[in-house]
């Protein structure tokens, strides 16, 4: 792995997060109770062996910044080991990051300090466990110019992403980004094989493309819409396909690029028997743990005709969390929430700081860090009401609550 260098795409605005991004970049949103959605693909690297890592940020990258700080400065720089964060630094120009190659193209000086003969690209937006060596591996092992982390999806879906198409080698010999007619897997009519965002590079192979790239004048400057369709046709560009560690069958990925997503994603982990593993200790997902307390469930007995106890089922607390005398269900609590007495949490996640008044009622919800639900409101049973006050209301009926700027309710910058 010393031959290999990590780019770590973290500049993505996350439009379709709003209003969770409003503060922050995609990568740095809240996700698991405890994590930021950057801390999975970081673990993947780590854990891979992969400890030469370069941060490429851009759109509101101070929460970004110290949660990395905070949580990523372990490795040791006299060992060659480093995560550095490098925002846009106009070296070559008066622009900022215009596409995902322009971004790498602007960083040529960086990557060629590092002295690697491989570039590791990857995505800073995604849920899922993989060991990058294996694919470095196979990258070397078959002699690719360029090799692309791919899995099957849904042929519905397969607009979204860049789509290809392989012979019987896994060579691509088609690639074409979000087209609106998918080709499907060969014997397999309902789903298409789609680029993860993941890319294995010979560093000379890189160097060249991107500057050709950059003096097109017409090139969008991103690696699905431009370089890659070019060089399939005339180099050796070949498809990694993922397997799940836990399973090595059912490939678990998630892009949560959207509210429902992200929402989706958060409730695999309350299952029963959820399809991403965070207990497994043979893969640590690293991030940085505040120093707060363990979470407490109080039985509150507080002299109105009844007692009630604090109670939590199929749900993920972190630490600091207090709940005192309130109910909460199928639900995700991140560090420092109060849910109190009578108050009832369903299928909801909760950011840091988070107070729910007593008598309270949360169905479906997902509410942003320091804000403080007064006593008796309900969200998520009129979703007309709940947008009249001013709260986002996805197509699914999931509501968004973001953080609040009135000088009573606790608000930090991520």
């Amino acid at each position: 792995m010393r031959d290999v260098v990590t780019l770590l795409l973290a500049g993505g605005k996350g439009e379709r997060l709003q209003p969770l991004t409003r503060d922050r970049a995609k990568p740095a949103v809240p996700f698991g109770g405890c994590y930021r959605i950057v801390d999975f693909t970081l673990s993947n690297c780590v854990n891979s062996g992969l400890r030469r890592i370069l941060v490429l940020t851009q759109y509101k990258a101070a929460s970004l910044d110290r949660h990395i700080n905070l949580a990523w400065r372990f490795l040791c720089r006299e060992l060659d080991e480093f995560i550095d964060i490098l925002p846009p630094q106009q070296r070559i120009g008066e622009e900022w990051y215009t596409g995902t190659a322009n971004a790498v193209y602007q960083n040529i000086y960086s990557i060629e300090k590092a002295r690697s003969k491989y570039v590791l690209i990857l995505s800073g937006d995604h849920i899922y466990k993989m060991d990058y060596s294996e694919m470095l591996r196979d990258h070397i092992e078959s002699g690719a110019d360029l090799t692309i982390g791919s899995l099957p999806v849904d042929l519905k879906d397969g607009n979204q992403f860049g789509v290809m198409q392989i012979d019987g080698t896994r060579r691509i010999i088609n690639f074409r980004e979000k087209p609106a007619d998918p080709d499907p897997i060969p014997g397999d009519p309902g789903r298409c094989l789609a680029s993860m965002g993941i890319y294995v590079f010979n560093t000379k192979f890189l160097f060249e493309q991107l500057c050709n790239d950059a003096t097109n004048a017409n090139s969008a400057h991103d690696f699905g819409k431009n370089i890659i369709p070019q060089v399939v046709q005339t180099h050796n560009v070949r498809a990694f396909p993922f397997r799940d560690r836990d399973t090595n069958q059912a490939q678990y990925w998630r892009d949560v690029g959207t509210l429902d997503a992200l929402f989706e994603a958060n409730m695999d982990l309350v299952a029963v028997q959820p399809p991403f593993n965070l207990y497994d200790l043979s893969w640590p997902i690293r991030t940085y743990h505040p120093p707060l307390p363990p979470p407490k469930f109080v039985f509150a007995d507080l002299r109105e005709g009844h007692s009630r106890a604090g109670f939590a089922l199929d749900s993920l607390i972190g630490q600091g969390g207090i709940i005192s005398g309130g109910r909460v269900e199928r639900s995700i609590l991140s560090p420092n929430v109060r849910v109190n007495s009578w108050a009832e949490v369903r299928e909801s996640i909760l950011l840091s700081n988070v107070t729910i008044g007593r008598h309270a009622r949360i169905r479906r919800a997902i509410i942003d860090k320091g804000v403080q639900i007064p006593e008796g409101t309900e969200v998520g049973f009129d979703l007309e009401a709940d947008r009249r006050r001013g709260y986002t209301v996805t197509d699914s009926g999931l509501v968004v609550i973001a953080k609040q700027d009135s000088s009573n309710v606790p608000r930090d910058l991520d």
